[in-house]
């Protein structure tokens, strides 16, 4: 344990000492000039952290990874991956460091991490820094998805370093502070199954079990209990994705969290125009991560998960590829239960009507949506309004009514619950002309557009005066939307 008086702060390498196979001690890079962006102070209050403290010197040299509490030991963290398909047995933290475990005073356990703060022994040739406009997109994003109520990591802060970062450009760089449950991902056991050390594999298993499903240490077989809750979190995760047109665009093997929260926001859009094909990754040219394949994708990682996973869940491996098919096959129905519900209730309708019945509506609407090019955030959260006969706002969206009546009579006819929708689908989200517009203005040193941005993003439900034009789509001439990793 390690505890630094200035700030109050106390951290835990539990991480470390359990799995240093999977952890090489390091420092960051120092931040010759450091300046505070953006300091979430309700997520610092919520981890027992004095926000005040946080913005002075030794605050920031803290969130850059310069000061280093008496006694802790951040570590570049190791894992392996899938990246596209492919294979990598050793990739791990090359920009990026655990600084260690916090307790809150709820007495939740996460990890503090930085993102940015330098080259480790992963870099794999990259120069281990962020620029600004990355670091403060993955705030954004993550602080809209959080207040969207969808499981994810946290930004607690993003800070200049003072030091210039090379891309196309010299641009300025940064360093994010982030909060997980922890970092623990697919590729993590992907890793250590590589290693060929089951002794290694069952620590780290019994490490994440400790850490997110507890309950597992008790069951009668641990270590598939851990693989279903980690199912079970993904297969809610991913179908939460959908509902919102989240398109996360980088669904790697380690970027899947053992957790169930969303990590990473490199090349991640949400979808404007509705369509099933919808890829926003500048480098995913064959469409694999595209909106409608997300599904498919997370089984997809979650069988190489069974497959790190089979010396753990029986000794003769015939009888543990039996046991892992068994349990991947419950993917697609937690994900279709999961999805089923949060259609429901986009849709303002109850629990008790049955899928028979409203799975042919949806499907037909998703068939307008697609065919119309239609705005999807835009369509759901105008569609309260046609519930109490005002169709206006939704006719608008469309460029012929064909079709259009018809479902919506069949779709009243089943007593949509407007004000419950306006809890369901939000007015606000990051819509990217308006993401690219604050990156662009922040990266040249203007924070208040991203702070705007931000302030509509993180009450998406509340519909306020003077914000209207965060709810429009992108303009005509705004063109194809690519986004890119950052790296």
């Amino acid at each position: 344990m390690s505890v630094s008086p200035q700030l109050s702060l106390t951290l835990d390498d539990r991480f470390s000492r359990e799995l240093s196979e999977m952890a090489i001690p390091w420092r960051a890079e120092e931040a010759p000039d450091a300046r505070l962006l953006i300091l979430n102070d309700r997520l610092a209050a919520e981890l027992g952290l004095d926000p005040p403290a946080l913005r002075g010197p030794e605050g920031l040299r803290l969130l850059t990874g310069n000061l280093v509490p008496n006694g802790a030991t951040p570590v570049a963290q190791a894992y392996a991956g899938h990246q596209f398909g492919g294979f990598s047995p050793r990739l791990g933290d090359g920009r990026a460091l655990l600084l260690g475990e916090i307790t809150d005073p709820s007495t939740r356990v996460r990890d503090l991490h930085l993102k940015g703060s330098g080259r480790t022994p992963f870099a794999r040739g990259g120069d281990g820094l962020a620029a600004v406009g990355p670091m403060l997109r993955e705030y954004l994003i993550s602080e809209a998805m959080h207040a969207l109520g969808l499981p994810t990591t946290r930004s607690l802060a993003v800070v200049a370093t003072g030091r210039s970062v090379r891309r196309e450009t010299q641009l300025p760089g940064a360093v994010l502070a982030r909060v997980a449950s922890s970092h623990l991902r697919v590729g993590s056991f992907q890793y250590a199954q590589a290693t060929g050390d089951v002794g290694l594999l069952r620590r780290l298993a019994d490490h994440a079990i400790a850490r997110h499903c507890p309950e597992a240490a008790d069951a009668v077989e641990p270590y598939l209990a851990l693989f279903q809750s980690v199912l079970a979190a993904q297969a809610s995760l991913v179908a939460q994705w959908m509902l919102i047109g989240f398109v996360h665009g980088v669904m790697n093997t380690d970027n899947m969290t053992i957790s169930g929260e969303t990590i990473d926001y490199g090349p991640c859009a949400f979808m404007e125009a509705f369509d099933p094909a919808a890829v926003y990754s500048s480098i995913d040219e064959g469409g694999r991560y595209a909106y409608a394949n997300q599904p498919v994708v997370a089984e997809w990682n979650l069988a190489r998960l069974a497959e790190a996973l089979l010396p753990l869940l029986h000794d003769d491996q015939e009888q543990a590829v039996r046991i892992a098919t068994d349990e991947l096959g419950m993917f697609r129905q937690r994900y279709g239960d999961t999805w089923s519900a949060g259609m429901k209730a986009k849709l303002g309708l109850s629990g008790h009507q049955s899928d028979e019945l409203i799975l042919p509506l949806v499907d037909d609407l998703l068939a307008l949506l697609t065919t119309g090019g239609v705005d999807y955030t835009a369509f759901f959260r105008s569609l309260s309004g046609a519930a109490g006969g005002e169709t206006d706002d939704v006719r608008t969206l469309f460029a012929t009514d064909e079709g259009l009546d018809a479902w919506v009579q069949r779709w009243k006819s089943l007593g949509p619950d407007a004000a419950a929708m306006d809890r369901t689908n939000p007015a606000y989200i990051p819509r990217n002309h308006l993401v690219e517009e604050a990156l662009t203005a922040a990266t040249a040193g203007d924070l208040e557009p991203f702070d705007q941005l931000l302030t509509a993003v993180t009450l998406p439900f509340e519909e306020r005066p003077g914000l209207e034009r965060y709810t429009a789509g992108a303009p005509g001439d705004f063109g194809a939307y690519r986004t890119f990793c950052g790296t």
